[in-house]
């Protein structure tokens, strides 16, 4: 076995990877909100790599009476040259609203090969989410798309946590994101409204329990979890805090924001730590160098069991832009394998 093999052949061979994602999602709705994240996607990114994903918002976002409007503004938008990355996203309604598959029809035909993902919002039901992805596919296969559009699936309702396990099954999902606010108002006063910001959110028995079986769901089958918003707009440190306790606490790995005050300090608190990344670097850059063997590193055995963990912290560094030892970032983040 070639030392030169890469991690992504070696540790998951014909295993589905894990998606790179960024660690932050922001949202935004009007044509000049989306257009100022464009232009700050391109400012905060690292070597051309952006550290935030942006989605446009044709659900909340889109003025009633004009959904058709808004949907073509963006997918006129995903067109641009200012779609520099290709990492621009869209929420389209809910399987309930008339609207939603003229969405699709309009986005899917007119920009389909420039949407990075579709959300979907308010599903109830695993159902509600297979009906919303199987019009997705039929749409692409009619403008001629041939790649698979991923799907982020969003909870808010109890229905669909109950079945969250099986909506991480289902085709295309890439992430299972938390609709806190949403979910605290469908308890019908059961859950009192300090749950819908911290500490509440964090220590509510079932606002808590939802975290959990949707960070467990989507980890279980290859799906990133991705938290909620934090709705303190003028303290960042409040988004910063909320993210370090999803990533530390709940396993979320994707958190949205929804002002661009907050999306450095999720990026930032989700990252890995200084110590694991170069841990990690330097354990998998002397397995490669043992042909992917068992190695003993400062006293201790590992082997492909460990390199796989080493592997998908380091990667997770990468997408957030986390700063990597410069060999790390040449063996690993330079080669076409590097995105596998």
């Amino acid at each position: 076995m070639s030392p030169t093999l890469h991690p992504a052949a070696v540790l998951f061979p014909g295993v589905k990877p894990f998606p790179a994602l960024a660690a932050c999602e922001h949202f935004a709705g009007s044509e000049k909100n989306l257009r100022k994240a464009l232009q700050l996607q391109v400012e905060l990114a690292i070597d051309e790599q952006p550290v935030f994903d942006i989605t446009g918002d044709c659900e909340d976002g889109a003025p009633a009476g004009r959904e058709a409007e808004h949907a073509a503004m963006l997918a006129a938008l995903l067109l641009e040259p200012a779609n520099r990355y290709g990492r621009l996203g869209v929420r389209i309604h809910d399987v309930t609203h008339p609207h939603w598959r003229d969405d699709l029809d309009i986005l899917v035909g007119r920009a389909g090969q420039r949407i990075a993902y579709i959300v979907l919002p308010k599903v109830g039901s695993a159902d509600d989410a297979l009906t919303q992805i199987v019009a997705i596919d039929e749409v692409r296969q009619r403008h001629g798309i041939a790649h698979d559009i991923p799907v982020h699936v969003l909870v808010e309702t109890p229905g669909a946590l109950h079945e969250v396990w099986k909506i991480a099954t289902l085709p295309h999902v890439e992430t299972i994101d938390f609709g806190l606010m949403d979910f605290v108002s469908a308890h019908h006063g059961a859950i009192p409204g300090a749950a819908m910001r911290s500490p509440g959110q964090f220590t509510h028995p079932l606002v808590a329990r939802a975290k959990c079986e949707i960070a467990a769901a989507a980890l279980g089958n290859g799906v990133v979890p991705a938290h909620n918003v934090t709705t303190e707009l003028t303290d960042p440190d409040v988004a910063r805090e909320d993210a370090r306790r999803a990533r530390e606490e709940f396993g979320f790995l994707r958190m949205w924001s929804i002002h661009p005050r907050q999306i450095q300090p999720i990026v930032e608190a989700m990252r890995p730590n200084f110590a694991e990344v170069t841990e990690a670097a330097g354990i998998l850059l002397a397995a490669q160098n043992a042909n992917w063997g068992p190695i003993s590193w400062e006293g201790r055995l590992h082997d492909r069991a460990s390199y796989r963990y080493y592997w998908e912290l380091l990667r997770r560094a990468h997408a957030t832009g986390a700063a990597l030892p410069a060999e790390a970032r040449h063996r690993f983040f330079h080669s076409p394998s590097a995105s596998s």
